[in-house]
């Protein structure tokens, strides 16, 4: 527990300055090369998470089949783990209690928790969601860390709730709700102009953290905004599939190997794994 806690203090520790970039994991392997890579932590994506087990994404796994998932990511790297537990598996703060106790005990310092009680559904309202968050925050100290680093999620802007010329007033004051029942850092995916972006790490109380992608502005534009932390939700994991899939229509459809190529090779892959 003690080791768990130097990773908790040093996960907090990397929203204080610059910006943390988490390239999201879905399996223990994927999680040692995003470390090798030099990554300062890993983040899980839930629906790599769940793809990787062969089902869809939106809390389709059940909470222990993604507990069991986060155990083998902390397991194998040295670095913190942050565990994306949706909406924690279940609307109730009882729901949210028990993922958050299940994911420390199995190694995770930090957790994202969304404020969507389903894909494309609606959003709790901002006191609901401070309910669960404080509920979070207390299951933590029975886990025995108190420091796990909470990352809110609000979807106002993924989803397009409300009036656009609305939804930045929204995100801030959900942001200061939030903030006073125990969130650590604010994430706002489906946001990336660049001037709202800047005018909200402007005025958030929490730092923020943006999902960014194809098409999106870089991490040094991002980081200029002030944002403190980016990730890419399912972006590396979807790479990463379809050069499976661009590798067996190739192979089954032309008989060639092209999409192979530029591969890491074995002996460099092998020896990654190594104890």
């Amino acid at each position: 527990m003690q080791n768990q806690k130097a990773k908790a203090d040093t996960l907090r520790a990397l929203h204080a300055d610059g910006v943390l970039v988490l390239p999201n994991a879905w399996d223990a392997g994927s999680a040692v090369l995003i470390a090798r890579a030099g990554a300062r932590a890993v983040a899980t994506t839930s629906g790599g998470v769940s793809w990787s087990l062969g089902r869809p994404d939106g809390e389709r796994l059940t909470r222990d089949e993604m507990v069991e998932q986060v155990r083998r990511i902390a397991a194998a790297v040295d670095v913190p783990v942050t565990a994306d537990v949706e909406g924690g598996y279940g609307p109730a703060p009882e729901d949210v209690a028990a993922t958050v106790e299940a994911v420390v005990a199995a190694g995770a310092v930090g957790v994202n928790l969304e404020d969507s009680g389903a894909p494309g559904g609606g959003l709790f309202g901002p006191e609901e969601q401070a309910a669960r968050l404080r509920a979070a925050r207390e299951a933590a100290g029975r886990a025995g860390l108190p420091e796990l680093v909470v990352n809110v999620r609000t979807d106002v802007f993924l989803f397009g709730i409300g009036a656009p010329e609305g939804r930045l007033d929204d995100v801030l004051a959900r942001a200061k709700v939030y903030a006073e029942a125990g969130a650590d850092s604010l994430f706002v995916p489906g946001l990336l102009d660049l001037d709202t972006l800047t005018e909200l790490t402007g005025r958030s109380p929490l730092p923020v953290n943006a999902m960014a992608g194809p098409g999106a502005p870089g991490v040094a534009a991002l980081a200029a905004a002030g944002v403190r932390r980016v990730s890419v939700g399912t972006a590396v994991t979807q790479a990463a599939y379809s050069a499976v899939h661009r590798a067996a229509v190739e192979l089954l459809t032309g008989g060639g190997y092209g999409p192979l190529e530029g591969a890491l090779d074995f002996g460099t892959l092998n020896g990654t794994f190594a104890d």
